[in-house]
């Protein structure tokens, strides 16, 4: 080989690797070449769909927990799981800058204990503790500033609180913040709304049985109907004549539904007023 020849490599092999226009972009920077699909749940999106809504300014995540358990013989036991996913969609619409992770469907329990009610499937209390840990800290490290904890089951709130107050701790001087909202979990806010506006419902504001000695209740009904009839076994209840729960009728489906989407609102505005206030004072 002659020397030009070598000089002439050489040279192209330098202007290669000095050239940012001839280099390989890396993944993070690579263009999307589709249109971008519109949903507010993160396992919606594609990755670059995710990324693009974060550098668009969706820079709040949100974690949602839920739970598997007995519910009594009209709600299927993902009862908190389904409340979630319409929740979960009102509130990211809401607050407008934020994006849904995927629902922790679990809560914690005893899963070593000798009697697991049917249908109750939970993680114990360090599993789930160590689950949110790293889907927060995911969160934070895929861009998300701000994330916040919401759960729609009461044990879920104690561990929920603990996490994000350790999160917060650890990366506050990074920028990066983390809130637990507890306000979301707020149903007697729902059975004042709901004995205001015509539900009588025999049900004492804060408990979570009534007349029917049921672990169930109309604000609950409704919101698992609104997300799918099907989840309160609707049709099977009508049938046998127990359409009703705590002396109020899930019938007709269209006045339990109306009232659902009132219950929403209400939610939605309650827990982001009160994720504004806890960001605001941080």
């Amino acid at each position: 080989m002659t020397l030009t020849r070598i000089a002439a490599i050489t040279g192209f092999i330098a202007l290669t690797v000095a050239s940012p226009t001839l280099q390989t972009p890396s993944p993070q920077e690579a263009v999307r070449p589709i249109e971008a699909g519109t949903s507010l749940w993160a396992e919606e999106l594609t990755w670059m769909e995710v990324r693009d809504a974060i550098k668009a300014g969706k820079t709040t995540g949100l974690i949602l927990t839920g739970g598997v358990e007995s519910n009594g013989p009209h709600l299927a036991t993902g009862k908190h799981n389904f409340i979630l996913k319409v929740m979960g969609e009102a509130i990211a619409r809401k607050l407008g800058n934020a994006l849904v992770a995927p629902i922790l469907t679990l809560e914690p329990g005893r899963p070593d204990g000798d009697r697991v009610a049917p249908g109750s499937v939970v993680l114990s209390a360090a599993t789930y503790r160590a689950v949110l840990t790293d889907m927060a800290s995911s969160m934070r490290g895929m861009g998300f500033t701000n994330v916040i904890l919401m759960g729609d089951s009461g044990g879920n709130q104690g561990p929920m609180k603990e996490v994000a107050a350790a999160l917060d701790e650890k990366y506050k001087a990074s920028g990066s913040r983390f809130y637990f909202i507890p306000e979301y979990y707020d149903y007697a806010s729902v059975q004042k709304f709901l004995q205001s506006n015509g539900i009588p419902e025999k049900i004492e504001i804060g408990a979570s049985q009534g007349s029917d000695g049921l672990h169930e209740e109309y604000g609950i009904d409704a919101l698992m109907a609104l997300y799918n009839p099907k989840t309160i076994r609707i049709d099977e209840r009508t049938k046998a004549n127990r359409a009703t729960i705590n002396g109020v009728s899930l019938l007709p489906m269209s006045k339990t539904l109306e009232m659902a989407a009132k219950i929403v609102d209400l939610r939605a505005k309650l827990t982001v007023d009160a994720i504004n206030k806890a960001m605001g004072g941080k």
